[in-house]
């Protein structure tokens, strides 16, 4: 049997990670400035995470949802504390894409309502719900294609307010830094405005903080760098730094209903033993004001640097998007198979960082210096 061929791939087989470092089978070293696609959050193999996550597989790796996990409970009460959303409950699921499809069904479910808005070019996972959100026709099969969706430009909230004000709009749903969207940030005024109109025609606000939370853009989330509180926030990626898990955050106006929600993997004793060690190394090594500054020197050096073909940097912390005027795929493959350097992509010419949140100004200073070649 063959694999199911559906990425393009790096013929790289990488076996050994630490820190912002990955080696490949013949030893070579890598500068990782992709993160496993923002996934590495704390650093590759740290030891405070291998530690705690072998000592739980040693005691009990699984056990089923009809159970009390106390894990799981641990995992809330310092999540929202971390994130300033204690009075938030958490919903522990398996992926972004899961994440996001149970909180446009509890969003209807607390309306009534099928429709929703969401941003030009964003993405937001594969699943039903997920797919159709996701404003990329090539990835939305006909099965999907079921007209809930509207898609509309982002900032643009004169054209929101034209939506939500006929009374019929279930969701918004947003990125607050668009990942495959190019690392387009939205405005604080937008957000504020959105906010408001919400409110008013009890539209419920959802904030995709997959790829753009868990202290990737400078803060615990990145919407709060505009000053809103969403009713629902989804998460996954970096809370397991490896490990499969996401969550929904769901604000107190949600009561939950037996049977209406559920998993089988969500929530296992292994994805909270990862967690507990990722939110443990985040706040013991300061890595959301790391991100902070971090990125800001990055952010601060490719724009002053220059480099040629670089039209505009655009991000937040170490999430950042430089876009090309040439197309990325040559400079990528360079800084792959000569320069040993991972970064991401966006669209035809947009290189996409997604760095650990424990890059260092060397790493930086040294990934600029393998893009100077690049170009």
């Amino acid at each position: 049997m063959n694999l199911f061929d559906v990425y393009p791939l790096f013929d790289v087989n990488i076996v050994k990670g630490k820190g912002c470092k990955v080696w490949d089978e013949n030893g070579q070293e890598y500068l990782d400035l992709y993160g496993g696609h923002a996934v590495i959050s704390i650093g590759h193999c740290h030891p405070h995470y291998v530690e705690k996550v072998t000592e739980q597989l040693n005691k009990l790796g699984f056990y089923s949802n009809s159970v009390i996990n106390k894990l799981q409970r641990e995992l809330a009460e310092r999540l929202g504390k971390i994130s300033g959303y204690e009075d938030y409950q958490l919903f522990l699921i398996n992926s972004g894409a899961e994440a996001n499809e149970n909180a446009l069904k509890l969003a209807s479910f607390y309306n009534g309502r099928t429709r929703v808005l969401s941003l030009e070019k964003a993405f937001h996972g594969r699943t039903s719900l997920a797919v159709e959100v996701t404003n990329n026709p090539k990835i939305i099969a006909p099965i999907n294609a079921n007209n809930h969706v509207t898609y509309l430009p982002i900032n643009d909230i004169e054209a929101f307010r034209k939506e939500i004000e006929k009374g019929d709009v279930c969701a918004v749903i947003i990125e607050c830094i668009q990942g495959v969207g190019g690392i387009r940030v939205v405005t604080e005024e937008f957000m504020k405005e959105l906010r408001k109109l919400c409110d008013e025609y009890n539209t419920v606000l959802v904030c995709d903080e997959i790829q753009c939370g868990y202290g990737r853009s400078g803060k615990f989330f990145a919407h709060q760098h505009f000053g809103v509180k969403p009713d629902l926030i989804t998460v996954a990626k970096g809370i397991g730094n490896g490990f499969p898990m996401s969550g929904l955050l769901i604000s107190p106006k949600f009561t939950p209903v037996y049977g209406q929600l559920g998993t089988t993997f969500g929530g296992n004793h292994l994805a909270c033993a990862s967690a507990l060690a990722v939110l443990d190394v985040m706040e013991s090594e300061n890595l959301v004001q790391n991100a902070a500054e971090v990125g800001e020197y990055l952010i601060n050096r490719l724009k002053n640097e220059n480099l040629p073909h670089i039209v505009e940097v655009r991000g937040m912390g170490l999430m950042i998007g430089i876009e090309l005027d040439i197309p990325y795929k040559e400079v990528r493959n360079k800084l792959v198979k000569e320069l040993h350097c991972f970064t991401g992509c966006s669209g035809t010419n947009v290189l996409r960082l997604l760095p650990p949140l424990c890059l260092t100004k060397q790493d930086a200073d040294d990934f600029i210096e393998r893009l100077k070649k690049a170009l």
